[in-house]
């Protein structure tokens, strides 16, 4: 995507930090972010030249900061870099201070005064640690010596008028301590951090409604999370609000501050998971599944020695560590199939490659295999992805739900349509993934929330990945059966079992009334992103519909997430050889509809060919009156669209999607999704239950 940064918004969410100093509160910023980088440093800009890097000053993008802190770094002066940037002097003046710090360490290693000043800017050990050719652990056991310590601080919410009584604490290294510890009746819950792709709102969710549960149960509790934006981080969601950034540091001085009965993880998202074992290697007590649990279900080689014990199949897969490994593995494989690296969140660089030269491509733009940074390889399984979440306690497992999503595996779960309960799965389907879910879950004594997701190809159930933890449809299930998932795994994390809460193993009965989960895309807001649905997600949010039938579900959930769907004229078909079977009969469904329909060549062909008349026109490369021409006259009112490669198509796709998008022209990538609002249409004359409205708590929830 353009990373440019100007008057349009691109941003998907934020992070908050305070501290007693501007460099210090800047530095917790940044770490919080969690794009890879825990400091005011770029490994890719330390081998940039002077000019470079002027260069790259005049870029307002989302590393300038990066850039200006590598500029004081080569003596730029700061009166040249706010010339150049428009930075305010005060600022480049306090990020200076940084910099002059770090010489500082360089030069004469570690001292009382120094370390005190680092910790003062909250730079991490790590960081210190760096600097001074030291590790970790020395730095660390350094401050401790010499009494170098965070204390925390309240926000003062009443502006010193009259005393606060918030429990809204930061931390920073000051004389003082202004906080109480709750004592030993107390649990942390872990937070995600900042909104951004593949971990949203909905984590934010379950960490509210778990704090809410270890209050109904007794328990004091402890908030650690750093977004402004969310219900977790208001000071009367829990007990206590920590406002810091999610790393081990950071985290362990709380946990040493308030020395909680113990750690819950299982609500805040990947970043909470990643933070369990190292919490755990440093004698936290982490609550719910196991380190170990967790790990077998994370690791990719220990996930597949379960599954092997089990006797439960996953798509046929391997790892790779180099390039040359990686097409040689290729060969003991079936095409297509899915690419990735390992321990990603959201499906990041993500791709679904149907031959050798696809795989060569993927390696050579995409990833760069190491042993450090393997790449996972798996046989593709065309069919229909399913989705559990589910609570367990070691001896019994139960599912409140299971969701079907509307497009076929290779969407990533979070850009799809799910739809609850399952529409197209019959008994014993559903009865073989319940035992699977039952199986696993208790094989990894899971302790809490469980997210399974499944795909079924050809007649047969395969496993794709298991998450020891809450998922991005615990509030859609939750809202929709009114089981209090994360109620219920809290409780487990504190040592109940399902018995003592009146329930068993199994699943629970569907519910009469049907609800869909919509995804919602900001591609207008961000420029040259690629809009093709994939295995990488892309959504930014979602919405839900609820209705009586699933086609009023749908309808809502379409209508929601604001799928600008025209009720009549022309649609542009073009799309990859391999879909052209399946676009002709949705083409054939829209035209019945009173749609026009026109295609490109290749497309325009093959439903000639095949007894379905349509205009053919040209595409975008090809000049003259084509498809661009007719999208900016307003002549075309929707864009069907498959991806394909090859030398042209893929460019030539790649500029229609983002023409459609800036035009405000409807354009669905997914065939799956394009049948599913014909049917939409095709039953909205018939019915006018569409626009049946009731309080979700009116639907049957018996």
């Amino acid at each position: 995507a353009d990373k440019t940064l100007g008057t349009q918004m691109k941003a998907t969410g934020e992070v908050m930090a305070l501290d007693r100093c501007f460099e210090g509160a800047l530095l917790k910023a940044v770490r919080s972010l969690e794009i890879g980088v825990n400091y005011i440093s770029m490994k890719k800009l330390e081998s940039k030249s002077l000019i470079d890097i002027v260069e790259l000053l005049q870029k307002q993008d989302d590393e300038r900061l990066f850039v200006v802190a590598q500029a004081l770094r080569l003596g730029i002066s700061e009166e040249k870099i706010h010339y150049i940037t428009g930075y305010d002097l005060w600022f480049l003046h306090k990020i200076k201070n940084i910099i002059d710090l770090e010489f500082d360490l360089k030069r004469n290693n570690l001292t009382v005064d120094n370390v005190r000043l680092a910790k003062r800017y909250s730079m991490p050990d790590v960081i210190i640690a760096g600097f001074t050719n030291k590790t970790e652990d020395e730095v660390r056991q350094f401050r401790v010596d010499h009494g170098i310590t965070p204390t925390f601080k309240m926000v003062d919410t009443c502006a010193a008028e009259f005393e606060a009584a918030t429990p809204y604490y930061y931390s920073c290294y000051a004389d003082e301590d202004e906080v109480k510890p709750l004592g030993k009746k107390s649990v942390i819950v872990l937070g995600s951090g900042p909104i951004r792709i593949g971990q949203g709102i909905e984590f934010d969710y379950c960490s509210v409604h778990s704090a809410w549960a270890l209050r109904k149960a007794g328990m004091n509790s402890i908030i650690v999370n750093n977004n402004p934006e969310t219900v977790s981080t208001d000071f009367d969601t829990s007990d206590s609000l920590y406002f810091e950034p999610l790393t081990v540091e950071d985290v362990m001085a709380v946990v040493d501050k308030e020395k909680p009965v113990g750690v819950i993880c299982q609500f805040g998202g990947q970043t909470a998971i990643n933070l369990a074992a190292p919490l755990a290697k440093r004698g936290v007590t982490v609550l719910g599944t196991s380190v170990d649990g967790m790990d077998r279900a994370e690791d990719r080689e220990r996930f597949d020695e379960v599954l092997a014990k089990l006797n439960i199949p996953r798509p046929d897969g391997r790892i790779a560590t180099s390039d040359k490994e990686a097409m040689k593995v290729s060969k003991e494989l079936e095409f297509p199939l899915i690419v990735r690296p390992s321990y990603v969140l959201g499906g990041r660089a993500m791709e679904i490659v149907y031959n050798e030269k696809e795989l060569e491509r993927y390696l050579r733009e995409a990833v760069i295999a190491s042993p450090d940074h393997p790449i996972l390889i798996d046989e593709y399984m065309v069919g229909r992805e399913v989705e559990v979440d589910a609570v367990a306690d070691g001896t019994d497992v139960y599912i409140p739900g299971i969701m079907e999503q509307v497009e076929r595996a290779g969407v990533h779960s979070g850009d799809s349509i799910a739809v609850y309960p399952p529409q197209h799965l019959d008994q014993d389907m559903i009865d073989q993934i319940v035992d699977y879910t039952t199986r696993i879950s208790l094989e990894l004594q899971v302790k809490g929330s469980v997210n399974i997701q499944f795909v079924v190809s050809r007649g047969k159930l395969y496993i794709i990945e298991v998450n020891p933890r809450s998922s991005r449809t615990v509030p859609f299930l939750s809202k929709v059966t009114h089981f209090p998932i994360v109620e219920i795994a809290t409780r487990i994390a504190l040592g109940e079992t399902l018995k003592d809460m009146g329930y068993h193993s199994g699943l629970m009965p569907a519910k009469k009334h049907v609800a869909a989960k919509a995804p919602v895309f900001s591609f207008s807001k961000i420029g040259l992103a690629e809009i093709a649905l994939g295995p990488e997600m892309k959504s930014t949010g979602e919405v839900m519909g609820i209705g009586h039938s699933y086609s009023e579900a749908l309808y809502k959930a379409v209508n929601g997430a604001k799928m600008k769907i025209p009720a009549g004229g022309t649609i542009l078909v073009t799309v990859a050889d391999r879909d052209k079977a399946e676009a002709l009969q949705l083409a054939e469904g829209f035209k019945e509809l009173g749609y026009h329909i026109i295609a490109t060549e290749g497309t325009g062909k093959y439903f000639n060919d095949h007894g379905m008349p349509v205009d053919i026109v040209r595409k975008i490369h090809e000049g003259g009156q084509n498809i661009a021409t007719l999208i900016r006259n307003g002549k075309i009112d929707l864009v069907l669209n498959t991806l394909t490669y090859g030398k042209h198509p893929e460019r030539d796709g790649f500029n229609l999607r983002r023409m459609a998008v800036e035009l405000a022209v409807p354009c669905l990538t997914s065939l799956d999704t394009a049948r599913e609002v014909l049917r939409v249409f095709a039953n909205k004359g018939k019915n006018d239950g569409y626009h049946h409205v009731a309080a979700l708590q009116d639907y049957d929830m018996e």
